[in-house]
């Protein structure tokens, strides 16, 4: 990935189309990892409280009921584990970044949830026992695996016959403003920045498709598969407030902005404060949209 002509080998792991459906060699797990435990912290303090309202929201279609075995693979910092404690569950939260469930367990005891137990795994492989959760799930995690298919059986596999699977994953890039508006941001900023590549798309929008996502649900064996679309709506206070939304959501983003100047990050959050000042009508905050896509299935 090329920005003002230098290389991210990181952000290069979400565009190779080489990449797709392989496994992570030692350096590239070692590199990812890296990448989200550098973010970890940030990903905490500004995407995991606007992610978890729409995560409560999509628990209801898998009817997570207390006593329940539930598992939350690539969980982050807790968007969706802590509202599956909340209603009762037994959690297990899986992650690839050790700080990411380090910040996930001093939120579950910020909140006495004792019922989530959190644990440093590849989703890819994940180390638990066949046929042990009544539900698994996953909230833009497994759906950027460069080997998506690999991890969605991973969670079939260690789910009950007649288990859910759920999925929450990006619709198209196009219709998720928090970044349509920081990329026509940094397009204005940066010379040379043409935006995203989508021939193929970066990871997270791999199943942006919503029948590619039910072909994936096909592939792994689910029954009564339902795949419906929704709005998670976000509510950004300020151009600083989107920056490090996005800056600290994912690696690519991360990676996408390390070499800017300060002048130039200074052009982008002025031209951000410009959109979401018209967004909002000149007060208050900006409410955003994006498409998601919501998959379930029975084993």
């Amino acid at each position: 990935m090329q920005v003002e002509g230098y290389t991210t080998d990181l952000a290069d792991q979400y565009f190779q189309p080489t990449k797709r459906g392989t496994s992570m060699t030692a350096k590239e797990f070692s590199d990812t990892q890296a990448g989200w435990d550098e973010i970890a912290a940030g990903f905490d303090e500004y995407a995991t409280p606007l992610t978890t309202a729409f995560a409560e929201a999509a628990l209801q279609r898998v009817d997570l009921r207390p006593d329940m075995r539930f598992l939350d693979v690539a969980a982050g910092s807790g968007a969706l584990s802590l509202p599956a404690a909340r209603l009762g569950a037994e959690v297990v939260a899986t992650d690839i970044s050790p700080a990411m469930v380090e910040l996930l367990e001093a939120r579950a005891r910020d909140e006495n949830l004792t019922t989530i137990e959190a644990h440093v795994m590849d989703g890819h492989a994940l180390e638990l026992e066949d046929d042990a959760f009544d539900v698994s799930a996953s909230m833009n995690g497994v759906s950027l695996f460069p080997d998506m298919q690999r991890g969605l059986g991973e969670m079939v596999r260690v789910t009950k016959p007649g288990g859910r699977i759920l999925i929450l994953a990006f619709g198209p890039p196009t219709e998720a403003e928090f970044i349509t508006f920081f990329l026509e941001a940094m397009q204005s900023a940066v010379p040379g920045f043409d935006g995203l590549p989508m021939d193929p798309p970066p990871l997270p929008f791999q199943v942006a498709d919503p029948e590619q996502l039910r072909a994936r649900f096909v592939d792994a064996g689910l029954n009564d598969i339902r795949i419906d679309t929704g709005s998670w709506e976000t509510e950004f206070r300020s151009a600083t407030h989107l920056w490090n939304m996005v800056v600290n959501s994912n690696p690519i983003a991360a990676s996408l902005v390390a070499n800017l100047s300060q002048e130039q990050i200074a052009e982008i959050q002025e031209v951000l404060d410009t959109k979401l000042r018209e967004r909002a009508g000149g007060s208050g905050p900006a409410v955003l949209a994006t498409r998601m896509n919501i998959a379930s299935g029975t084993k």
